[in-house]
Parts: C-alpha cells; sequence; structure tokens
C-alpha cells in the first residue's frame, strides 16, 4: 500500500494560502515561509502515522517542535514555527474546517532579542556627507544615491518600503512621504531638509536622465531605467560606508535601527518611533531602547570613576 503524501483534507493548507494571499495580504515571502513550515510539520506528522489534520493534538505539536530543537535548529526558527502552526489551527478552527484548535495552548521558546546594529550619528552624518561629495558631479546615479540614503535615514522606512516609492507618493511642500508597508498598511512619515534637498536635486537633476519611455513612476530608477531593487541599494551603502572610518558593517535595515535609535536618544517617545517605523507591535519598537541603555553602560564604563 501506497503511504500518503499529505493530511486529509489534502486541499486545507492550500485553503490557508488563498487566506493569507487574498484576505490578509501577506506578501509573498511571507507566504512561502508559512508553507514550508506547515509542509515540515505535515511530513512530521505522517512519519507519527497521522494522516487527518483533525486527528492532531497538542502533544503532536510538541513532539514536532522538540524535535526541532534536537536537530539543532535556531530558538528563533523553533519560534516561527510555533508561530506558523498557531496561525494555521487558529485559521482552520475559525472557519470551522477542522472541529478544534490544538495550538491554542502551543508555547513558543522565547526568543533572544540580540541588539542591532547601529551608526553612532557622528558617523551617520559622515556617511551622508561622503554621499553628498559624490553627488557634486552631477551624475544622475550619484544623486540618486544620496537622496536613498539621506530618505532611508531621516524616515527609518525598510529598503523595500523606499524601493516601492513612487513620484507620487511624496509631498515635497509637506515633506513628507506616504509608505506602503507590511500588510498593505500605508502610514504617512515625515522627512528633514537636508533629505528634502536631495530629493529635490534628484528629481531636477537626476531621473530626467534616465527615465525611459518604458520607465514605472518608480521615485529611484536603476541606470537603466527600472525601478531600484534592494541589492543595488545594500551596494551603494556597503560602497560609501567604506569611506567612514570604524562605521560597522550595515546593510540598508542598519540605517533604519539607526535612525529609530538617534530618535530615542534626541528624546523621542516609543509610541511615535513606533508609528513611524510601522511596527504592529510597541515591544519590538523597544528593542531600539536597549541599544540607547547599552551605550550609556559603555559610556559609563568608561568614564566614572567608580564604574
Amino acid at each position: 500500500m501506497t503511504p500518503p503524501t499529505g493530511l486529509q483534507p489534502a486541499a486545507l493548507l492550500g485553503e490557508f494560502e488563498r487566506y493569507l494571499r487574498l484576505e490578509r495580504g501577506r506578501s509573498e515571502h511571507t507566504i512561502r515561509a508559512y508553507l514550508t513550515d506547515l509542509r515540515h510539520l505535515e511530513s512530521h506528522l505522517l512519519s507519527a502515522g497521522l494522516d487527518q489534520w483533525s486527528e492532531v493534538g497538542l502533544a503532536d505539536l510538541r513532539t514536532w517542535l522538540a524535535s526541532i530543537d534536537a536537530a539543532g535548529g535556531a530558538r528563533s526558527t523553533v519560534s516561527r514555527r510555533a508561530a506558523s502552526a498557531r496561525a494555521f489551527f487558529g485559521w482552520a478552527a475559525r472557519t470551522q474546517r477542522l472541529p478544534g484548535d490544538p495550538a491554542v495552548r502551543l508555547i513558543s521558546p522565547r526568543r533572544h532579542r540580540t541588539l542591532p546594529g547601529v551608526l553612532r550619528q557622528a558617523e551617520a552624518d559622515r556617511l551622508l556627507d561622503v554621499a553628498a561629495v559624490a553627488a557634486d558631479d552631477a551624475v544622475p546615479t550619484h544623486l540618486r544615491d544620496r537622496a536613498m540614503l539621506e530618505l532611508l535615514y531621516a524616515s527609518g522606512i525598510r529598503v523595500g518600503e523606499l524601493c516601492g516609492l513612487d513620484v507620487d507618493d511624496l509631498d515635497r511642500d509637506a515633506r513628507v512621504v506616504r509608505v506602503t508597508g507590511k500588510g498593505n498598511k500605508q502610514r504617512v512619515v515625515p522627512y528633514g531638509v537636508p533629505a528634502a534637498e536631495a530629493i529635490d536635486h534628484w528629481l531636477t537633476r537626476g531621473r530626467p536622465s534616465v527615465v525611459a519611455p518604458t520607465s514605472p513612476p518608480a521615485l529611484f530608477l536603476g541606470a537603466r531605467g527600472g525601478r531600484i531593487d534592494p541589492r543595488t541599494v545594500r551596494r551603494v551603502l556597503t560602497a560609501l560606508l567604506q569611506e567612514v572610518p570604524d562605521a560597522p558593517h550595515l546593510g540598508p535595515h542598519g540605517l533604519r535601527h539607526s535612525a529609530a535609535t538617534h530618535l530615542l536618544e534626541g528624546g523621542a517617545d516609543l509610541r511615535t518611533v513606533q508609528e513611524l517605523l510601522g511596527h504592529a507591535s510597541l515591544s519590538t519598537t523597544q528593542i531600539y531602547t536597549h541599544v540607547s541603555v547599552e551605550r550609556l553602560r559603555s559610556s559609563f564604563a568608561k568614564a566614572h570613576p567608580r564604574a
């Protein structure tokens, strides 16, 4: 007898995928992560002799997570897979596709929160000065690079959000940008005078030189007229950071971390920073307070005679 290749009903994962895409508006990357986790679970359950989703119990899910941990899986992996199972079984129970939710009491291991790498304010200033000097030659891509980095640091937006911006998303008079974040949620984020100046130079002197008849309405374009992509932004940042002595190696997300940290160090409250960054939970924003406290502790240890 041929062993089953999936739990019954076989269509359940496909229906969950459609729910994530059409009702929740999740990105393709997020959907792929959910399905990868759930297919791993399905394979484990089949090997344990189960062939129905309705037969799965809390003990089965705990055994699954324990097997991941025993195989050397990172704590973050175990936590993510537990979250995927909770989302899946919660949806199936709410929509009465399954009689109950076995994952309702499934607890994830607490993830180790690592402090994100950030630039010091002087290093951020130096980075943007380097970009400004490079843009003095009026080469379109250099004007673009300066504008991208100024906007990333000024607004704290994600690199994917930056690449998704269209020209019409800017309100140049009010110095705000309309950003489409995770889950297609929109927010309005302000930016300062230096970023406004850099963007104006790009739009008036740089972008017209690279825009093509087939170009999208993207705010930032590549040298051939297509929408800029995150890999290009990363390459630009990596190259310019080499001109900043002792600066840590950061990707574009590091500028987001830096912006958030510097806002808090400057006196902004957590709720404001949460709204600017587009965090769904305040606990996500709170990690930046740890960065500030760690710096304070380091300065104290170096400077105080009784440290």
